[in-house]
């Protein structure tokens, strides 16, 4: 198939008009994938909040200063180790703090500060949330706070779990099905769930709606990540595929726009949804992969793909399908030889990763990449919010550094080597964290930059790996390899939720993780092999001796070149990649 791609693209062009079509059109829906990734950040956000009490205010007090209602006291600014002074109409005084309240026994004086008996109370009133900011949120629709917090910070890691669910179940579904299908049904699916959730009635509910939308927004990036790999050709490949992640940063810098602008939760949920509505409208426009119809001997339909995308590219003499399944059974004679291989090569599992000391390491080294990438990524992704200043902006700009960064991705790898490229950006998103910790935390746009300067180097790191897995393992065993290094990828989106909830522990504690995994994958990577400018291994034992090899760029052939052999293995031997965040 490798060969049979070759001429096609060389018969149509790699990259014509009829290709940026596609792409452009498929990568404009991956914005909303990076749009309900990042939506909780402002939808589930907790605002200040105390006790309800019983009745009507007259007076509150916090500290020496008084206001005739609970509102203007928000301005004053509370935090968990205050409590506000109320008086009601009928004379009470509470007491009110976060998670409980208080009813002086004396009431003669309205004071801020009392030493009498007072009688506890559970928060049977409900809350009363600060909305200068956020008119409403889901916390406090649904009263999750004190006992029920729990329940918020459950919003994300279950969404992170759909996205790992989503991208097994709709990875092989595209499979079998095909990959217009798929994309037409995700494509559906992220603006009906992105528009239930805004009409979900309870927590269980907005969980439940919120979990299929992870689904099938990972499924549309996994998909789509390998459907316009198939329609560009192998020199514009690299670049291509790499920028799907470009589009994704796109969504999370529309989600702070958005958020900056609509306050109301439900509202906010709406509008994200339909930043997308013209790509629903028009994606059954989109044609199925001639690969794939090849695949299922759909020759015909193929054909009829292959001479669309000649018309578009003003190509007046189109490859045809004959040709193409004529280079295909060539391929087959030839390598009949190594039917055993191939017959063997199905009986591979996960254990095949282990098989000797130098792949169990390279595999161990290579997973811990994936995981510490993903959690880095989120982890300066949801925490922006919190680093001071403007949150909107922060996430704006945490965004926006993503897209210069893949661009030096993709040079650095071609010029440098995917190794040489890999450890100083790990190493160096690891000082990073430690850099910011001795910030003084009233230096706001220090500590804004410092983490910006973060994600771009655990970006870069982040966007190249997926290349470089697929070059360091055998034919026998890379759709595994880079399978189980997905899978990692997504564990760490899982993960990192609960590390950014350990900034209440120690608001440094998820930058020392991070900075730890990075440091360590760092070291790690210094012992696997480069692989720019060195041929395709085919089995574990040239695999093996690869790492061996000292001469780590020793018969290094033309970058392009180099580019192009890894990315037929994109193309063809790892569909179940997702460009999943």
């Amino acid at each position: 198939m490798a060969l049979s791609s070759e001429r096609l693209f060389d018969s149509l062009g790699h990259f014509g008009r009829f290709q940026a079509c596609v792409y452009f059109a498929s990568v404009f829906q991956a914005m909303s994938c990076g749009i309900h990734y990042l939506a909780s950040v402002f939808m589930a956000v907790t605002p200040n909040f105390v006790c309800g009490f019983p009745g009507n205010v007259s007076s509150v007090l916090f500290h020496n200063s008084s206001a005739s209602s609970i509102e203007d006291i928000w301005t004053l600014g509370t935090s968990t180790e205050n409590y506000i002074v109320v008086q009601l109409e009928n004379g009470e005084i509470w007491e009110l703090d976060q998670c409980s309240r208080s009813k002086r026994e004396v009431t003669l004086d309205l004071a801020y500060e009392y030493k009498g008996n007072k009688s506890v109370f559970p928060c049977s009133d409900g809350f009363l949330y600060d909305d200068t900011k956020w008119k409403s949120t889901v916390v406090t629709q649904w009263d999750l706070v004190c006992d029920r917090e729990w329940l918020a910070k459950l919003i994300q890691p279950t969404f992170m779990l759909g996205v790992l669910i989503g991208a097994v179940i709709f990875g092989d579904i595209a499979d079998r099905l095909g990959r217009q299908r798929v994309i037409w049904f995700t494509s559906a699916g992220q603006f009906v769930f992105g528009i239930a959730v805004a009409f979900t009635f309870d927590y269980y509910s907005f969980v439940i709606v919120r979990f299929l939308l992870a689904m099938v927004s990972s499924g549309y990036l996994v998909v789509a990540f390998v459907y316009v790999t198939e329609f560009v050709g192998i020199k514009a490949r690299t670049w291509a595929s790499m920028h799907v992640h470009a589009f994704f940063a796109v969504g999370i810098m529309i989600v702070a726009l958005v958020g900056f602008l609509v306050r109301t939760w439900w509202v906010y949920q709406i509008f994200l949804s339909i930043a997308t509505l013209p790509f629903v409208l028009c994606c059954w426009m989109l044609p199925e992969t001639p690969f794939w119809l090849l695949s299922e001997e759909r020759y015909e339909d193929a054909q009829k793909v292959i001479d669309t995308m000649a018309r578009w590219n003003k190509v007046s003499t189109p490859c045809k399908v004959s040709e193409l399944c004529s280079v295909q059974q060539d391929d087959v004679a030839s390598g009949r030889t190594g039917d055993d291989d191939t017959s063997s090569a199905k009986k591979h599992n996960i254990l095949d990763l282990f098989c000797n000391w130098q792949i169990a390491r390279r595999t161990i080294t290579v997973w811990l990449i994936w995981f510490t990438g993903s959690l880095g990524y989120y982890v300066f992704s949801l925490s922006s919010v919190s680093l001071g200043g403007n949150e909107y902006l922060n996430l704006f700009l945490i965004g926006a550094v993503e897209l210069p960064c893949y661009i030096i991705a993709c040079v650095a790898m071609d010029k440098l080597g995917r190794r040489n490229t890999l450890i100083p950006f790990l190493i160096l998103s690891a000082l990073i964290c430690v850099l910011i910790m001795f910030i003084p935390q009233d230096f706001n746009i220090l500590i804004i930059l410092a983490n910006m300067a973060g994600k771009f180097s655990i970006g870069v790191a982040f966007g190249l790996i997926y290349l470089y897995t697929a070059e360091l393992y055998p034919t026998t065993v890379r759709s595994l390899a880079v399978g189980s290094g997905s899978m990692m990828c997504r564990a760490g989106s899982v993960v990192a939720p609960f590390c950014v909830y350990l900034r209440s522990v120690w608001i440094f504690m998820p930058l020392l993780l991070v900075g730890i995994m990075a440091l360590l994958s760092g070291i790690l990577t210094i012992m696997l092999p480069e692989t720019l400018g060195k041929p395709l291994t085919n089995t574990l034992v040239e695999a093996t001796e690869m790492g061996r090899n000292k001469k780590s760029c020793s018969e290094k052939i033309p970058p392009a070149h180099s580019g192009a052999a890894s990315e037929k293995i994109e193309m063809f031997g790892q569909e179940r990649v997702s460009t999943d965040k």
